[in-house]
């Protein structure tokens, strides 16, 4: 299964790669379809295209005062220039001095800079005079005016009718040592909390939460005054500056609500940090064992890394993939050859597939780990290489068993992707109730996917856990772990999900710190850049590298209670069926046992005094 998508991922990238010219996108072009800053391949009908613009790197627009769009083009005649003027220039003999002295032709490149001044069409073959001053903007390398007249004319038309894909893309390029300072101090971070849940204790628990509430409230109270000071200080009505202030009411009203959540459930489990605590000491002491589990997430990112920067280059081969059309006056055009819509949305179904199979290769070899280390009779002689191991086992037994998961978590995620963008359009379009009804549905429907999709996540890793015990295929994994839980999930359900519950702050704080950290840096540049979409890439970044160094607890803390189970299961403690676990655990449990049938007696006690007062005669 796993093979054949990835044939097809192989042959939609073949085709991307012959059909797509990616520096058309990255780098700009000029009317003639010549891409600035390379040597281009001349195209039949066009006399000025395949020209060498090595050395003109930057896209000058002819007309930039009065941009117009006309049948989705624009009206001005782009070149390819080596260089801004970044003064004014009134006349032609001043364009001609800019030439010669620069080096950076001005007018079409048919017309020789000695005639600039002298040819009778010199109007209609050189920019329109005056020429504002311009500067390079990380922009895809534009020529952006500097004039305010000029400028407010020319950045609605520019950017408002920009694609969306390269506004997305022009803010993550200009912020993009933003963007990767953020990175590093997400994995900083995630390294840090990483450590305090090594060093686990009672009072490093009650600070860590203490830090979580902290910045929650701070980043919410940021978010909202961001966006009341976007929506005072709207001086340009640029599409940018509407997106990036919509997004801020998103991000703003997304962070109250996750706020007000964790806070309830943190003021209702308060009672069980001390039981948490012991927990995690009990997963460290099995991480101790095979101290290399911690390194896990390390290849698991370098390898999606990898694949994403792939599979980013692939899209935005798709998103050029296009036939050249000349158009009157010897210009070229490209137009999107058929198919390339579907192959995009196949593309997307390929990167949350991959991504989840990788994810659940690192699930499936932290669970055979576990499993080779609490199977193991002499716990003071631990096994050796168990991580190698697992490994070997996965890539020779399991490879179907992590497609089959990861399969099922893409067919669970596609609807929700297709609820969303059919929502997004309802919300453009909606009149009236109807529409409003209508979009209301969808989002309550995208909800409901949201519940078995977690429920899925836990039973794959269960079914890992089980198929590494027992070498099964991964529907009878997933069978056996599924009986097993349900006869014992009375000793460890309640502190196993309270013990979830307190890693997932773990993320949490991870991506405030950095979303903050993002809000100051972006905040800082506003024109033409649409910081929205890379503050919530790196916000995802955050939450996806606390996560795969975070999971590690989780995964070791599940295979832990399911190898509990089995043990229950084959053993019974007797000098001829002795546990494997160890007796720390062992006493854990019992404690666990006891709280709980000490909860559940005293519940029916005061059931039975409530019915018993009820049933009493009133005298």
């Amino acid at each position: 299964m796993q093979c054949l998508g990835a044939e097809h991922l192989v042959f939609i990238m073949g085709y991307s790669v012959a059909a797509g010219a990616t520096g058309r996108l990255l780098f700009g072009y000029d009317s003639f379809g010549n891409v600035c800053g390379k040597k281009n391949s001349p195209v039949e009908g066009a006399p000025l295209s395949g020209q060498d613009m090595t050395l003109k790197k930057h896209v000058f627009f002819m007309n930039s005062c009065n941009l117009e769009v006309k049948d989705v083009r624009l009206s001005s005649t782009v070149l390819c220039v080596s260089s801004c003027p970044e003064e004014q220039l009134n006349t032609l003999e001043e364009i001609q001095l800019f030439a010669n002295t620069s080096g950076s032709f001005l007018c079409v490149y048919s017309l020789n800079s000695f005639n600039y001044t002298q040819n009778p069409n010199a109007d209609s073959l050189c920019p329109k005079l005056p020429v504002p001053p311009s500067k390079p903007f990380p922009l895809f390398n534009r020529c952006v005016p500097q004039t305010p007249e000029c400028y407010s004319l020319f950045a609605p038309v520019l950017i408002n009718d920009a694609d969306t894909l390269h506004r997305i893309l022009s803010g993550i390029m200009s912020g993009r040592d933003t963007v990767l300072g953020l990175c590093v101090l997400a994995f900083a971070l995630s390294l840090a909390v990483t450590l305090t849940f090594r060093l686990v204790s009672a009072l490093l628990v009650h600070i860590f939460i203490a830090l979580v509430v902290a910045g929650l409230l701070f980043v919410s109270g940021v978010l909202w005054w961001l966006y009341h000071d976007y929506a005072g200080d709207l001086s340009i009505e640029l599409d940018n500056e509407r997106v990036n202030m919509k997004c801020l009411l998103g991000f703003a009203v997304l962070s109250t609500a996750i706020t007000v959540v964790l806070l309830v459930l943190i003021f209702i489990l308060r009672k069980r940090i001390k039981l948490t605590v012991e927990l995690l000491q009990v997963t460290n002491k099995a991480i101790s064992s095979s101290p290399f589990l911690l390194l896990q997430p390390l290849w698991t990112l370098a390898i999606l890394i990898f694949f994403w920067v792939l599979w980013v280059t692939v899209l935005l081969s798709l998103g050029t993939a296009g036939a050249a059309h000349v158009i009157e006056g010897g210009q070229v055009e490209y137009k999107p050859l058929s198919g390339i819509r579907y192959m995009w949305w196949y593309h997307l179904i390929g990167l949350i597939w991959t991504s989840e199979f990788i994810l659940m290769c690192q699930q499936m070899t932290i669970a055979g780990a576990v499993v080779t280390c609490y199977f193991n009779r002499n716990k003071n002689e631990p096994p050796d290489r168990p991580v190698l191991s697992s490994l070997s086992t996965l890539f020779c037994y399991h490879q179907g068993t992590v497609a089959k998961g990861s399969f099922l978590i893409t067919v669970l995620r596609i609807p929700r992707a297709i609820l969303r963008f059919l929502s997004d359009i309802l919300k453009e379009k909606q009149h009236g109730r109807a529409g409003a009804w209508r979009s209301s549905v969808l989002r309550c429907c995208f909800c409901c996917f949201r519940g078995p999709d977690g429920c899925l996540r836990h039973l794959n890793q269960n079914a890992y856990t089980a198929a590494a015990i027992n070498g099964t295929d991964f529907c009878t994994s997933a069978k056996e772990a599924f009986e097993l839980f349900s006869k014992n999930s009375s000793h460890f359900t309640s502190v196993n999900c309270f013990g979830d519950f307190v890693i997932f702050l773990g993320k949490v704080l991870v991506v405030c710190f950095t979303v903050f950290g993002g809000l100051m840096a972006f905040n800082y540049n506003r024109v033409l850049q649409v910081w929205a979409v890379p503050l919530l890439l790196v916000a995802f970044f955050a939450y996806l590298v606390a996560h795969s160094f975070l999971s590690v607890f989780e995964t070791v803390l599940d295979a832990l209670f399911l190898c509990f189970a089995v043990d229950l299961e084959t053993n019974d403690g007797s000098s001829e069926k002795p546990y494997f676990m160890d007796q720390e655990f062992l006493s854990f449990v019992k404690r666990i046992n006891r709280l709980s049938t000490a909860r559940t007696q005293r519940d029916q006690n005061s059931f039975s005094n409530e019915e018993g007062t009820e049933l009493a005669a009133v005298r």
